[in-house]
């Protein structure tokens, strides 16, 4: 061997990479994941006072021993020496966008945001793809995930490979069970005062809510929907009375309280002040997320006795009206009906048209009033269309409206809410508003220009929105936790005079109920009882046109 290849081979000898034993690049990874990755969690637990003082150090310590062992434990799950280096890149790439959207926006990383995950397209995506997420990705997550990829695991026998194995599980558990024991005085409150914490732990957040979706999504199936409304049957109109026309506007994040009709000190729905409608002034939805709110406003069970599981394997109010022999047809501008309309006619906006109220990526809602009489001439019947709009969806507010509706300014154009100021954030979420306000009005004008039907209009925004409020974004809490900005929202209805007078309802009595307590449980009910429809599963104490109907409202 000649010198110049034998300092090749020392040099290479000299750069080989380090060999380590499984258990200590796993227990590597989780001490990551404890001093990292979970930035919200310590800062949420600090607001609780639980680290204040020498007690709070110790606190401190034991929690972050039991966030070590547990990870550690969790990836020992999937840790082979094949397996162990992709499964750790996995989940740094997880923890690191789970860490960012959780400082960036407050977002807890629970079952329901993992759903939101599962079911957002990609145009949705993108807007979330901002350069800060790519760059703590890179920065948190690649890497972290290259310095993985430099080390060698020290190969062992089988033998050697279950008794080291079972020797870190037995200490990881015993460490994770001392640290715990050890606080469980003060620990026992945190846990009991603010359980949804637990959310912001990650990667194990992730995991265990993904676990949790793909248990419910790989159930055995368990057959057709169970039927509401089965004796559902449409009382005959009076003979003169022309067929119902009822349109259903399902607003996405739009909060109550930058409705200009609620009094906000904005006037961000003024042509709908100058229309004759009637302003529920106190509704609280059913969730902080669309995937929680649309199936569960379109159900009989709502959120007063909420079985997510329940409500989702059940038939929607859709399908009661359908059997009554109402003709209903959704078109949506968002991500699907969320089962609502499973089996009845569905017509989707979300892919980008040769329209000029498209840009390519998404198009504005008044696409959806498109053709929307000709959909329903062939029905010479009682028809009831749902507009599932894109509404103020985030973080893109400024996608939201047109140049003319750009009233509020300067207003954020960037999807990195984090390059904006709260005002700009909050300038081009009302310009949003103000593009809803056209919307509906526009939808009011064609009803009202119907005469071959008696029209109606139902407003009901999913859930609400964060703006910055206590350095909250978005949406998505859990639902104990959430702010009123997230679950209070905007609810509206449009009767025209021969709605009105078909039906018996008076318009008055409805704008002096408008002040009373409402939640999305009310839509159902309501919209059973106006469109006409007997069924055993109608309560008359849920439907807000109810008591200003006919005779009832003389009593």
């Amino acid at each position: 061997m000649n010198r110049a290849t034998a300092n090749l081979s020392a040099r290479l000898q000299r750069w080989a990479p380090p060999v380590v034993e499984m258990e200590t690049l796993i227990a590597a990874v989780a001490i990551y994941f404890v001093l990292v990755t979970n930035s919200s969690f310590w800062s949420s637990l600090w607001g609780t006072g639980a680290l204040v003082g020498v007690s709070g150090v110790q606190v401190s310590i034991c929690i972050g021993m039991a966030i070590f062992a547990l990870h550690a434990l969790l990836i020992t799950l999937f840790g082979t020496r094949w397996l162990i280096k992709p499964v750790l890149t996995l989940l740094l790439l997880v923890a690191s966008g789970a860490s960012y959207f959780s400082s960036k926006y407050s977002v807890y990383i629970d079952p329901s945001m993992i759903r939101n995950v599962l079911r957002t397209d990609m145009t949705e995506a993108r807007e979330l793809m901002t350069a800060g997420l790519w760059i703590q990705i890179l920065v948190l997550g690649i890497i972290p995930a290259l310095l993985v990829w430099t080390v060698r695991i020290r190969p062992r026998s089988i033998r050697q490979m279950i008794a080291r194995r079972a020797t870190f599980v037995v200490a990881m558990l015993a460490l994770a069970s001392i640290s715990l024991f050890s606080i469980l005085d003060e620990f026992s409150p945190i846990m009991r005062n603010h359980p949804s914490m637990r959310y912001l732990i990650a990667p194990g957040n992730a995991l265990v809510a993904m676990t949790k979706v793909i248990s419910e999504t790989t159930r055995t199936p368990r057959g057709p929907r169970n039927v509401v409304g089965a004796d559902a049957t449409l009382m005959g109109h009076e003979a003169v009375a022309k067929p119902h026309f009822l349109v259903i506007v399902v607003g996405e994040t739009v909060r109550a309280q930058n409705w200009g009709l609620n009094g906000y000190s904005r006037q961000t729905t003024p042509q709908l002040a100058a229309l004759d409608v009637i302003n529920f002034t106190d509704v609280t939805a059913c969730g902080s997320n669309t995937e929680v709110s649309v199936p569960c406003m379109f159900s009989s069970i709502g959120r007063r006795s909420y079985d997510r599981e329940r409500i989702v394997n059940s038939e929607s109010l859709l399908h009661v009206l359908e059997r009554a022999g109402i003709k209903t047809l959704w078109r949506d501008n968002q991500t699907g009906c969320k089962g609502v309309c499973d089996g009845l006619s569905f017509e989707s906006y979300r892919d980008p048209r040769e329209d000029p109220l498209c840009d390519g990526q998404s198009c504005r809602d008044a696409v959806m009033l498109q053709g929307l009489h000709d959909a329903i001439d062939d029905n010479p019947g009682d028809v009831v269309v749902v507009l599932h709009q894109l509404g103020s969806h985030g973080p893109s507010y400024f996608k939201r409206y047109a140049a003319e509706f750009r009233k509020f300014v300067p207003d954020c154009v960037n999807p990195d809410l984090g390059k904006c100021s709260r005002l700009e954030i909050v300038n081009a979420y009302d310009n949003a508003i103000l593009a809803t306000d056209d919307f509906l009005a526009e939808v009011i004008r064609m009803l009202a220009e119907d005469a071959s039907h008696d029209t109606a209009m139902i407003y009901l925004s999913d859930h609400g929105e964060s703006l910055g409020e206590n350095n909250v974004y978005l949406h998505g809490f859990p639902y104990g936790i959430a702010p009123d900005t997230q679950i209070k929202v905007p609810m509206l209805a449009w009767l025209s005079e021969g709605m009105a007078s078909s039906t018996g309802t008076s318009t008055g009595c409805l704008k002096q109920r408008s002040r009373l307590p409402t939640s999305h449980d009310n839509l159902f009910h309501s919209v059973l009882g106006l469109m006409d429809v007997q069924t055993e599963a109608y309560e008359r104490s849920l439907d807000v046109f109810a008591g200003c109907r006919g005779e009832e409202e003389t009593r």
